[in-house]
């Protein structure tokens, strides 16, 4: 199965025009991330849709990520011009309450005119959106839940202390051009499970946990201080720790990958953060890179042909 997730379910598509025609009457963009994965779940659509609008960024999920890490993250945001970063955990009410704040700051001139703030709310699926609006309204008027993609369409919502909210759906981009964002993705939930093969996504992460995290996978899986080397034994450990066993004593790796995601997902494995700023800036060198290589391919190729097709002619 491919690592790049194309999931672009025919909601989102209408939801992408929805929100190019209505982004012109916003005065701030809150952009809700998650804070294990600051950078693959930022939508680059938002970039592109935003222009020049100030933008919240907010981390959510910050009780499941690594405190040092978010830091950074929100350090690493604020370089660009007209952000604001904040990580929130919508167990804590003042700290989703913070959100009105920041927007104020950004757009202080609505105020002075004694306007309302217009902002629009946008996040991938499953990063807690409807959560963190229900919150700021005080009331359920956004559906919960631990799939992705469960709101289907735009709603303003009056916040009654001067900014008016507009929900979007959760919209994923058409491609994820970053294979290592397509597993983060997938390891945190984001997509559903059907998206990606589950060991090659289990496979990723414990490579991953085995570099930046090997005192949990440790002190979790109850494994030898003498770390396994590749990422097959390394399952394999934490299969028979946990009694994953077939028929002849092997192992379930399946069972082991469903182990070990859902201890990630639910924070048992502890603060984790999936992706660093530094890695992140190597990635995209990469990315550019192979997309070059690919076009270099696909203009070799088209001439091939042609010169193919001129041959035949004669």
């Amino acid at each position: 199965m491919s690592n790049t997730i194309q999931w672009f379910p025919g909601h989102m598509h209408k939801a992408r025009k929805e929100i190019e025609e209505a982004i012109p009457k916003v005065d701030v963009i809150i952009e809700v991330l998650d804070a294990r994965i600051p950078f693959s779940s930022e939508n680059p659509l938002i970039s592109s849709f935003r222009g020049e609008k100030p933008v919240v960024k907010v981390l959510n999920k910050r009780d499941l990520a690594d405190p040092e890490m978010t830091e950074l993250w929100i350090a690493h945001l604020e370089k660009e011009q007209g952000v604001k970063a904040i990580a929130i955990t919508t167990e804590n009410i003042s700290e989703v309450q913070k959100i009105t704040d920041l927007c104020r700051k950004l757009a202080p001139n609505r105020e002075e005119m004694g306007k309302n703030i217009r902002t629009m709310i946008m996040g991938i699926p499953n990063v807690g959106k409807s959560t963190i609006i229900n919150t700021l309204a005080g009331r359920a008027v956004a559906v919960t839940g631990n799939q992705p993609a469960v709101t289907r369409q735009q709603q303003r919502i009056n916040l009654q202390n001067g900014i008016i909210l507009s929900d979007t759906p959760g919209i994923l981009w058409p491609k994820v051009e970053n294979p290592h964002s397509g597993f983060r993705l997938a390891a945190t939930g984001a997509v559903k499970d059907t998206a990606m093969d589950y060991m090659d996504v289990a496979f990723f992460t414990v490579e991953y946990l085995k570099e930046a995290y090997a005192d949990r996978l440790i002190a979790r899986y109850d494994l030898d201080e003498e770390m396994p080397e590749t990422d097959i034994e390394l399952m394999e450990a934490i299969g028979r720790k946990r009694g994953c066993l077939r028929s002849g004593g092997r192992i379930d790796l399946h069972k082991a990958s469903e182990i070990l995601i859902n201890e990630l997902r639910n924070g048992t494995l502890g603060q984790i953060t999936m992706e660093r700023p530094e890695m992140i800036t190597e990635e995209l060198v990469n990315v550019a890179i192979e997309a070059e290589l690919k076009k270099e391919q696909q203009i070799k190729k088209k001439e091939e042909r042609r010169k193919r097709y001129l041959r035949n002619k004669r």
